[in-house]
């Protein structure tokens, strides 16, 4: 059977004369070579670090990082960008991996892509002590919430779980952005802070996704007053059309979602590949609604999903409207 290198996520980076850093999450990359540079330098204070280009790097440059020094401080050698690598790069790379130095850390970032592919490969297959580091995209909420369960663990602060996916609807999928908020928060507030959905919207209140869900919320509460006047001032305010009918397509789609289903919050949370409270806030949510309300309110959110993107002629009409039938449980 063929060797294979032992593969880790980015969190699991440890120590290893050769690490192939590999997927196209450039935050969590970054993260995963500097908590390990910070792991050899409280070991070994004279770290010598060296970073090389790979997309511009000329022959020799590679072999010129790898050589000793003189007064034979341990070092890490970077190399960067490997999948834009010139062929002089390619070719030393290939030569270096044949006979690594035990004293170097051996760094290739490989964001994507097939160039490289020769080196990467016997870098997947060697085996032994070498290893693989993941950084790929994380896709989900689940993933994202994760994360910012661990960064928030780090600061040294608890974040509510609503706090949680209100953070991710504010500010979307960019990992730099949610722990630069995050840290932001953790920094005003203090450690041992808890962080609640009402201090997120305090701080991200005003950014458009967190509009949109909001309105969601009043609506799908029956509250149509408080709706519709949520969403003359979101108009006003910029916040486009096809977000506010996302947010409310979300919530309708996940209450859907759990209103067929039975058991424990737990069990349903478990097959539904959520978060636990978002099935009690689903669960919440259905309260005073029925099938076929659902399944009327969730129709004219996707006509008016078409009309808002151009297929109607008065879309700001045809948001009115679909938030008043919301607001009104189908009806």
């Amino acid at each position: 059977m063929a060797a294979k290198t032992a593969e880790v996520p980015w969190s699991g980076i440890r120590e290893a004369p050769v690490i192939l850093l590999a997927g196209p999450e450039a935050f969590l990359a970054d993260r995963a070579v500097r908590a390990l540079a910070e792991r050899l330098r409280s070991t070994h204070p004279d770290l010598e670090v060296v970073d090389i280009d790979a997309s511009a790097a000329g022959s020799g440059e590679v072999s010129l990082g790898v050589s000793p020094s003189l007064f034979g401080e341990p070092r890490m050698v970077r190399v960067w960008g490997f999948e834009k690598a010139t062929d002089a790069v390619l070719e030393d790379v290939l030569d270096y991996l044949q006979s690594p130095d035990p004293s170097v850390t051996f760094v290739v970032r490989h964001a994507s892509g097939n160039r490289g592919k020769k080196a990467l490969d016997v870098m997947k297959a060697h085996g032994g002590d070498w290893l693989v580091v993941s950084a790929q995209e994380l896709k989900s909420d689940r993933d994202r919430a994760q994360f910012l369960r661990q960064e928030a663990k780090s600061l040294r602060v608890r974040l509510e779980p609503e706090a949680e996916q209100l953070l991710i609807d504010s500010l979307g999928s960019d990992l730099a952005e949610l722990h630069a908020a995050l840290s932001q928060l953790a920094g005003d507030l203090g450690e041992e802070a808890v962080i609640s959905r009402e201090v997120v919207s305090r701080y991200y209140g005003g950014r458009v996704e967190t509009t949109s869900f909001e309105l969601a919320e009043l609506a799908i509460g029956g509250r149509r007053g408080d709706a519709l006047i949520a969403l003359r001032q979101a108009l006003h305010a910029g916040v486009e059309p096809v977000l506010i009918i996302a947010a409310l397509a979300h919530s309708l789609r996940q209450m859907a979602r759990v209103g067929g289903t039975r058991g424990s919050v737990a069990e349903v949370a478990k097959e539904l590949g959520v978060q636990s409270w978002q099935v009690q806030r689903a669960r919440t949510q259905l309260q005073g609604w029925d099938e076929v309300g659902l399944g009327v309110a969730i129709m004219e959110v996707a006509h008016t999903d078409a009309a808002v993107k151009g297929v109607g002629l008065q879309p700001d009409y045809a948001l009115e409207r679909v938030v008043d039938i919301v607001a009104r449980r189908g009806q």
